[in-house]
Parts: C-alpha cells; structure tokens; sequence
C-alpha cells in the first residue's frame, strides 16, 4: 500500500484545465509537440471520453478533459477561439518551438529577440489552445527596458 500524498505535494498554486474536442489526440499531440508525459486518466463510465486526465510538461502539470457541452465543458473551437494564452519558459525555444510545428501547431507569430530580453513566439494547437514560447536570451535593466518600449512603441 502506498501512503497518499497531499495535492500540495504534487501540485503548483496554479494549474491550466484545458478542455478539448478529443483529448486522446490532444494528449498524443502534447507529448509530440511538448514531451508531455500522461500522470493519471479518468475515462467516463462508458469507456468513450477522458473526463479527466493530469500530463506533466516540464515540471507542470496540466488537467485535459474531452468537451461535456451538458456540464458547460466547452473548448476554444466551440467558442471559435480562446482568450487565453499559456506560456512555455524553457531552455531552447528554437527547439520547442520547432517540434511543436512539426507536430501540427500553427505559428501566429514567429519566434524572434524581443525587446524585454527573450527569444519569444506563439503557437495554436490543433485543439484551439494558444501557447507563447520563451527563453530568456538577456536580462534587461528596467531603465534600458523603459528606453526600449518607447522605442517599441514609437
């Protein structure tokens, strides 16, 4: 018997809960794209939806679920897009950023070396998530970032 862990152990302060249109291939996906690992699955009682699944990017954790529309389970292709955006840091956003392409996402904005010091692009997946890809390629005092908004602004 194993002892149980508190979900404080396991668990950020903060977790996304994407809701998807076939979360089976949203979850192959996420491991093609992200080299996500599947931690825990819930199947509905039929055996034909993912009520429930934990994969881990990195060393975060994610909830995905198949769309319930009769519980309001809905996700962004139901909504014709998504105002919400998660956001990769990693240690080589080239990289990334690549396998998540070959992988079937699509670039709404390709990667490059912005102003505030990151190599930074945009991703949507095949289910209508918006992902944002990062590596911090300088740090940036707060006056040279002040000189470098106006600049970006101008």
């Amino acid at each position: 018997m194993t002892d149980a862990v508190s979900s404080t152990e396991v668990f950020r302060t903060v977790t996304p809960h994407l809701t998807v249109q076939n979360a089976q291939a949203a979850i192959e996906f996420y491991q093609k794209a992200f080299g996500a690992q599947e931690q825990f699955r819930m199947m509905t009682p039929d055996g034909k939806a993912i009520m429930h699944c934990v994969i881990k990017i990195g060393n975060s954790l994610i909830f995905l679920n198949d769309e319930f529309p009769d519980w309001g389970s809905l996700s962004p292709k139901a909504f014709n897009g998504s105002a919400v955006t998660i956001h990769l840091q990693v240690e080589d956003a080239d990289r990334w950023f690549e396998q998540a392409v070959s992988a079937g996402a699509t670039v709404t904005m390709p990667l490059e070396n912005m102003f505030w010091g990151d190599r930074y692009g945009k991703l949507v997946d095949p289910f209508g998530h918006h992902w944002s890809i990062a590596t911090e390629v300088e740090q940036v005092s707060p006056e040279e970032m002040e000189k470098r908004v106006a600049a970006f602004a101008a």
